[in-house]
């Protein structure tokens, strides 16, 4: 009874609107064995879930089980998502396609300054050049300039004898390999395929065996901030994807529906699916449940790489008492009940077990 671990199972009069009992668990053999005590069950409205179809078919196998068309969409939707996920592939060639030409970013590469723009001891350096220069330029001496700027006279002369603040870019860093080299690739690829955030760059090469820090990386991809052009868009995820695809067209914003209309143009298999679920979209909506047998069999001809999604649902199988008809039934009537229990059971948490939930429930109602 507490939050992610036991579920029970309410149940109520869809005529009087009344619940009649709760169940320690949503176990088929308890529900199963609750309904074959009370014969004469006609209707059992019920979700999408397996043990509650296993138990009304033993307990009740004569009764007509219905199934809300909620239940039928949101599992619909479930299954295009898990369809789509096999199909990432199209959506970043969609991606790719679609995205604007970019500026690559300039990586130093061995031999070129260490230090680039943005670099404390780079930016520092170059400060401290020009202005010493600067001073020459107006006529100082170096040990005037040494005096005004609380140098040596060994670091003013560098400074002075330098041509370009690069001259001086020199000494034990210069050129060393560092623990990132190996995975300075891996993460030019992962910038440019929208992926942006230090931290999770910094995760995915640990797990590649990077031993190094997160300062090193975030420094890294630093300059890759400061370009002109923005990395590529991320590709849409499957869940939105699935989100355009189980709209109704007509209520598919214009963006949407070119973004659609892309990934759809890249991959048949979801062109297929789309279709599939629409005409779905279509027969629950028009209740015409007679056209389910029709639709099973358009989804089984056709056999996109993804048809198992469709057909059925995992873990499940077909039962005794199913009809393919649109009836007036509905479980929607348990969902307040549900609420109303959830409340009950905050109220008694700690404090009372189910034997007193269940005269709460019945009782009160």
């Amino acid at each position: 009874m507490r939050k992610g671990c036991v579920y029970g199972t309410v149940l109520v009069d869809v005529e009087t609107r009344r619940p009649v009992d709760l169940l320690p668990d949503r176990e088929a053999g308890t529900v199963a064995a609750w309904l074959a005590e009370r014969p004469g069950i006609e209707v059992v409205c019920r979700d999408r879930a397996p043990f509650f179809a296993e138990g009304a078919s033993i307990g009740a196998p004569t009764a007509v089980q219905v199934a809300d068309r909620f239940h039928l969409w949101r599992n619909l939707g479930e299954a295009a998502e898990r369809c789509i996920s096999r199909h990432r592939s199209c959506l970043r060639a969609t991606t790719a396609e679609t995205a604007p030409e970019k500026v690559e970013v300039q990586v130093p590469v061995d031999g070129g300054s260490p230090w680039p723009t943005g670099h404390r001891f780079a930016d520092r350096t170059r400060a401290k050049h020009a202005t010493v220069h600067a001073l020459l330029a107006a006529g100082h001496s170096r040990r005037s300039i040494q005096r005004q700027l609380g140098m040596t006279y060994r670091t003013v002369q560098r400074l002075a004898d330098a041509a370009a603040p690069e001259d001086l870019f020199q000494g034990q860093w210069q050129n060393r390999r560092t623990k990132l080299d190996d995975f300075k690739p891996y993460l030019n690829e992962r910038w440019a395929e929208g992926c942006t955030d230090a931290w999770t760059l910094w995760e995915e090469i640990k797990a590649r065996g990077y031993r190094g820090g997160y300062g090193a990386v975030r420094a890294y991809i630093q300059p890759f901030r400061t370009t002109a052009t923005a990395p590529a868009a991320r590709p849409p995820s499957p869940r939105t994807v699935a989100g355009w695809i189980l709209t109704h067209p007509d209520a598919l914003p214009e963006n949407d529906r070119l973004k659609l209309k892309s990934v759809l143009a890249h991959c048949p298999e979801l062109e297929a699916l789309t279709r599939h679920v629409r005409a779905f979209g279509r027969m629950i909506t028009e209740l015409q449940g007679d056209r389910l047998p029709q639709w099973i069999e358009a989804v089984r001809a056709d056999r996109p790489a993804e048809s198992p999604h469709l057909r059925q649902r995992p873990g499940t199988r077909p039962y005794r008492g199913h009809r393919r008809a649109d009836l007036p039934w509905s479980s929607g009537v348990v969902e307040g009940h549900v609420n109303r229990i959830k409340m009950l059971k905050r109220q008694m948490y700690g404090r009372a077990g189910f034997t007193l939930l269940r005269k709460r429930v019945l009782l009160a109602s």
